[in-house]
């Protein structure tokens, strides 16, 4: 027998989430296939920057221009890396754009009630966190750019035609058509990873009780590593876990809600899932060590300042 009150928690807990991701799945796909079929290789290399720190403060800021959650940018950095940016930058993007954009900042500002030190931590945590993991990801990886799925879609696939020296998509059909192809494919190679971590996510949200988690709270170190736990499994969206951490903020410190709200952003149970549908296994492991080891470093920074 089951418990009918269970199922329909899980049913609705699954479907939220799904409801809150897809929609920035779509528009991350949509951006992706734009990129890949509208956006030559030679335009992406005039955008970037020659001097480094140039580059990796620009690639920590853009979601200040282009306000997107975490569930649309592992499509929209994945086609960044086949049109040839550079390891460090796409990374230090990728874990930005989560964080630093107008949308998640004014809602960890409203949920905290204008307790603009919250902001702050988070805002510059994730700022600093960022290109910490983009440098530590290019001095690991070096030179080997292998990194994505041989499943992966190449241009070829969407064009008989073709594809000229700029990695632009030559053809003499309809590019909206082509555009439309892209994009679904790119949907439905993440969404099936999404589904995963979803169910995942809801299974621990549902089946796993908040009580046992009572006297963690203890110590600081502890509720810090806690934090990133909890952020990783229950795999909310950067622009509503605020209000989350706002209630925990009343039970664990300062610096361990830093850690959760900085954390889930960068890396969650549905996104690890998508990484290994996007990304070889060597590389994602690798990413995930440095996302942990970084927010630690970050949130004790916190903690050091008595917070």
């Amino acid at each position: 027998m089951y418990d009918k009150n269970i199922m329909e928690k899980f049913l609705s807990t699954f479907i939220d989430i799904m409801m809150d991701s897809t929609p920035f799945i779509v528009l991350g796909a949509i951006i992706s296939g734009v990129m890949q079929i509208y956006i030559s290789n030679e335009t992406i290399r005039k955008c970037i920057p020659k001097n480094n720190i140039v580059g990796y403060f620009g690639a920590a800021l853009i979601g200040l221009i282009f306000p997107i959650c975490e569930c649309a940018i592992i499509p929209i950095t994945r086609a960044l890396i086949k049109k040839g940016v550079p390891l460090g930058f796409a990374m230090t993007f990728m874990m930005a754009v989560p964080l630093i954009n107008p949308i998640v900042i004014m809602s960890t500002y409203t949920a905290f009630n204008d307790n603009i030190s919250m902001v702050i931590a988070r805002t510059v945590g994730g700022f600093v966190g960022a290109i910490l993991i983009g440098v530590i990801m290019t001095l690991l990886q070096g030179r080997r750019q292998y990194l994505l799925m041989d499943r992966l879609i190449d241009n070829k696939s969407y064009c008989n035609c073709g594809c000229n020296d700029n990695g632009i998509m030559q053809c003499d059909g309809n590019k909206f058509k082509l555009l439309l192809e892209h994009s679904i494919k790119e949907f439905l190679d993440i969404m099936k990873y999404l589904i995963i971590g979803a169910f995942l996510a809801t299974a621990f949200q549902v089946l796993v009780p908040t009580s046992i988690f009572d006297n963690i709270s203890n110590g600081k170190m502890l509720s810090i590593i806690f934090m990133m736990l909890l952020s990783f499994l229950l795999s909310l969206c950067s622009e509503v876990d605020a209000f989350i951490g706002k209630n925990l903020l009343n039970q664990y410190p300062f610096c361990g809600v830093v850690a959760f709200l900085i954390f889930g952003a960068m890396l969650d149970m549905k996104n690890l899932i998508m990484l290994f549908g996007t990304f070889r296994r060597e590389f994602v492991i690798k990413l995930s060590i440095t996302i942990v080891s970084v927010v630690i470093l970050v949130s004790s920074v916190f903690l050091l300042a008595g917070l």
